[in-house]
Order: structure tokens, then C-alpha cells, then sequence
């Protein structure tokens, strides 16, 4: 533990230049004292590290100093997809790796690569979950990921959508991040499915071994998914009217690709709005949808979405009081 320290204390002075005790402190989260031994210790083994007094001063390397010692672990390298992912990394329990691979390849790199990269690091920050939204909680990621490198047979217990649980045994292929939620891609009872990770509520990683296909391509396997899961999504249409001034909130609520794929077929009526069709995921979805969009938008096909919307908006006014009472509602 303290010889990976030792050497994690090395790489910072060397990328980073001079540091104070109590930034190197903060870095490796250990205690100024902790500091000032390492800071011996490394000293004690030939490293020419110094210290500058007063307000200003910091421990630093002797200048053109740089040692060898950056070479990647197999777990370091293994973490290298994720280091720009430090979330997702800590997930998968690879957050110290992940930084320890990111500091000796920038300990390997000269002196003007190095800066760019850091200047990159400084300006550029990938944020994976969308707006309005965390990351799922899945406590279980960590086995599954053990699972999927190792090629363990994993018995789960899996809640469904809605209440239902149902127990599977699978041969995990792969894990996918899509806006912050893990899912799984497996084989059980002959085909390739996935699974959510925050829906798994137990997960056993069995001795069991299994052999993965050597023909399965994980991105190639989930673009054909995310593909068809796009056709399959959609199963109805609704022609409605928009006001043009709704664009920008209705390309929020029904999605950007959806609303301009229907304009580019729009038609402007005479009053000004814009004649589009809609794809839906059903008549009831698309109620609750479309309501979102207030006045701005009216609801011409299907007549039972029609309906549904009519039915809404009269049930919104009672709720106001801004219209008459059901009928066997009248009070005296």
C-alpha cells in the first residue's frame, strides 16, 4: 500500500510540478504528517526531491529528473476506458486505478504533451446522466462486472416493470453506460437480452465458467437493440396542431428527432399553425404527452385521443372551477 503511495507521490511532483504538503495531502487523501514520511522515504531511496521554504515553497523534483517507473498494470490499463468516466469508474470500483493509469501516462508523456493534456483535462468535463436525473443506484454492478470479465455463470433475481420479480441464470456479455444507467447484455435460454442493473435484486456469481461467443461484438449488438427498441417504441400516431411558438418545449417534451422529423412533412394551415404527425407510444402516453404543451397544441387524430384529451381538459376545469359541475353534482 505505502510503495503505491511512494509511487503516486513520485508521479504527482513529476506532472505536476511543485506541490505543497498540504495539496499532496489532499491529493492522496493522507495526513500532512503521512506527507512529510513519504517525502522522506523517497528521499532515503536516491530521488532528488527538495523542499522550498516561505509562502510560496513545495516539495518538487530536481529539475530534468523523471524516473521510469510508469509502466501499466493490467488493471490500470484494463481502467483506461473509464478515465475520463470518474462516476461510472467508481461504480465499477476502478476509481483508484483509473487515476493511478491517468498519472503515469501523463508521467510518460514530454513536457509540452503534458500540458495539453492537462489544459484538455481543465476544459472539457463529461457529465453522463441527462438533466432532471441521477445515476440509478446498482449495488450489484460490481459482481456483475466480476461476472462478465471472468466469464461466470450468474444466478439473478430481476424485478421486472411493475411488481413482478422472476429469477434468471445467464452468461453476462457485456455492460453498457446510456445516460447513466448500466444495463446488461446476456444470453439465457438461447438469446441475447438485457437487463437494467437497478432492477437486479440479487445477483450470485456462481463457480460456473461459460465460453462467450467469439463472434459476439457488444456495440455492434447494442446499436441493433437501441435500433430496435426505437421501432418497437412507437406503435401509434397522432395528428395534431402546433403553434409555432411551441417548437423549442415541444421538441423537449416529445424529443428533438421526433418533432423535426414530423415538420419536415408539416403543413401550415391558414391561421398560422403547423399540421404534423406524430409518432406515439399509445393513445395514453400521447395524452399525457401532449397535455404538457397546454393550449399551443390540438389533438385533430385519432378520435379516441381526441376524446381522451377532451375528457382531461374538462376534468382541469371543474378542478379550477372554472367550468359546470358533472351532471348529479348540482347543489342547492
Amino acid at each position: 500500500m505505502r510503495a503505491s503511495r511512494l509511487l503516486s507521490l513520485l508521479l504527482l511532483l513529476q506532472t505536476r510540478g511543485r506541490m505543497t504538503a498540504s495539496e499532496i495531502a489532499d491529493e492522496l487523501e493522507v495526513s500532512i504528517r503521512t506527507v512529510y514520511r513519504d517525502v522522506e522515504a523517497l528521499s532515503a531511496a536516491g530521488v532528488p526531491v527538495y523542499a522550498d521554504r516561505g509562502p510560496l515553497g513545495g516539495y518538487q523534483l530536481l529539475d530534468g529528473y523523471r524516473t521510469r517507473l510508469n509502466g501499466l498494470s493490467a488493471e490500470e490499463a484494463s481502467s483506461l476506458f473509464l478515465a475520463g468516466l470518474p462516476g461510472p469508474a467508481a461504480e465499477l470500483g476502478l476509481a483508484d486505478l483509473a487515476a493511478t493509469a491517468e498519472l503515469k501516462l501523463l508521467a510518460a508523456l514530454p513536457p509540452e504533451p503534458r500540458s495539453h493534456a492537462a489544459r484538455m483535462r481543465e476544459r472539457f468535463h463529461l457529465d453522463v446522466p441527462g438533466w432532471y436525473r441521477g445515476n440509478d443506484e446498482v449495488p450489484h454492478l460490481m459482481e456483475v462486472a466480476e461476472a462478465v470479465w471472468e466469464d461466470r455463470v450468474v444466478r439473478l433475481r430481476y424485478r421486472r416493470w411493475g411488481p413482478a420479480e422472476v429469477e434468471r441464470l445467464i452468461h453476462p456479455y457485456g455492460l453498457i453506460l446510456k445516460g447513466g444507467s448500466w444495463y446488461l447484455a446476456a444470453a439465457c435460454d438461447g438469446s441475447v437480452r438485457t437487463y437494467r442493473v437497478s432492477r437486479i435484486v440479487e445477483a450470485r456469481v456462481l463457480d460456473e465458467r461459460f465460453e462467450r461467443p467469439a463472434d459476439f461484438d457488444l456495440v455492434a449488438f447494442w446499436q441493433r437493440f437501441a435500433a430496435d427498441f426505437a421501432s418497437r417504441l412507437y406503435t401509434a400516431e397522432a395528428v395534431v396542431l402546433l403553434t409555432p411558438g411551441i417548437l423549442d418545449l415541444a421538441r423537449y417534451t416529445l424529443g428533438t428527432d421526433v418533432v423535426d422529423k414530423a415538420l419536415a412533412d408539416g403543413v401550415t394551415e391558414p391561421d398560422g399553425r403547423i399540421r404534423i404527425t406524430l409518432p406515439i407510444e399509445s393513445v395514453n402516453h400521447g395524452r399525457w404527452q401532449l397535455l404538457r404543451l397546454g393550449a399551443a397544441v390540438e389533438v385533430l387524430e385519432p378520435p379516441e385521443l381526441r376524446a381522451l384529451m377532451t375528457e382531461a381538459i374538462a376534468e382541469l376545469s371543474r378542478l379550477y372551477g372554472v367550468g359546470p359541475p358533472p351532471a348529479g353534482d348540482a347543489t342547492e
